[in-house]
């Protein structure tokens, strides 16, 4: 079993064997026929990935990591908000007629800031420290601008990002304020984990840990049957994370800069319907 398969089993049965349903609550998200949202939620769950002993992708699903690292390159290389520059489509139940999904996450990020160092914008403030401030405890990112919230056609989820050096290695800490487990929790860990990978790779870092702490972790009470069903899945061993040793610039990685080599999943034909 891999060890993201073990935190997720574990992350799953506990919501819903011990979660707190908001069935009495008057909820924003709907199902695509009008239908409210329901969620069953823990609050406050903190897992631990250690990077450089395996990638943290599941088994007992497939997550498409091709998909995740063109989302994640778009948001942390193109700085982008608009869908049409994005080859998943994960975003266009947001994005308006012009595919813009508004002044949110790569907007955030692109947003240039005056330094005594120079002009850097989020990204490259991160790429700077980490290779000549590496002890410092200030290297982060944070993408929930509350100026530019009302300009947002989604509030960021994954809001925050901490980089750390201990010695010659990089851990992160990943904050996200919501998370929907079914739908969005592996893609979100992968695309972390490989963003570690990146800014590791390129600073001369080793990688270490990334910590994922979730506010508010829930299954919505349509995928609850999805759930269960895929935590009868036989778990497999993960699998081997590949990535092009010789990129040391962050802006020339690709979605072809990575590989899984030997992984193996089960099948979960099931469409997942998503609340909006």
């Amino acid at each position: 079993m891999s060890i993201a398969d073990e935190i997720f089993i574990k992350n799953c049965r506990d919501i819903i064997d011990n979660g707190w349903w908001d069935t009495d609550c008057d909820v924003r998200p709907r199902w695509e026929d009008g239908t409210p949202a329901h969620t069953v939620k823990r609050f406050g769950i903190v897992n631990r990935y250690d990077l450089s002993k395996e990638f943290p992708i599941l088994t007992i699903r497939r997550t498409y990591l091709k998909s995740a690292i063109d989302e994640l390159l778009w948001i942390w290389q193109k700085k982008s908000n608009n869908v049409h520059e994005l080859r998943a489509r994960v975003w266009d139940e947001w994005a308006d007629e012009n595919g813009s999904i508004g002044k949110a996450y790569g907007y955030q990020l692109g947003i240039k800031h005056h330094y005594p160092e120079g002009d850097f914008d989020q990204v490259d403030r991160v790429l700077y420290d980490l290779k000549h401030n590496p002890a410092s405890r200030r290297i982060l990112t944070n993408i929930y601008n509350f100026e530019d919230l009302h300009e947002m056609a989604l509030y960021p989820c994954a809001y925050s990002m901490t980089f750390n050096v201990t010695g010659d290695t990089l851990n992160t800490i990943l904050n996200q304020r919501s998370q929907d487990m079914l739908a969005a929790n592996n893609w979100n860990v992968c695309q972390y984990a490989v963003l570690t990978h990146m800014m590791a790779q390129v600073s001369g870092l080793k990688v270490g840990e990334l910590v994922h702490v979730i506010a508010d972790a829930h299954i919505y009470d349509r995928h609850v049957p999805l759930v269960e069903k895929m935590l009868s899945a036989e778990p497999k061993k993960a699998p081997e994370f590949i990535i092009d040793k010789s990129v040391d610039d962050f802006y020339r990685f690709t979605r072809d800069s990575f590989e899984l080599k030997n992984y193996e999943y089960a099948e979960f034909g099931d469409k997942i319907p998503v609340a909006v």
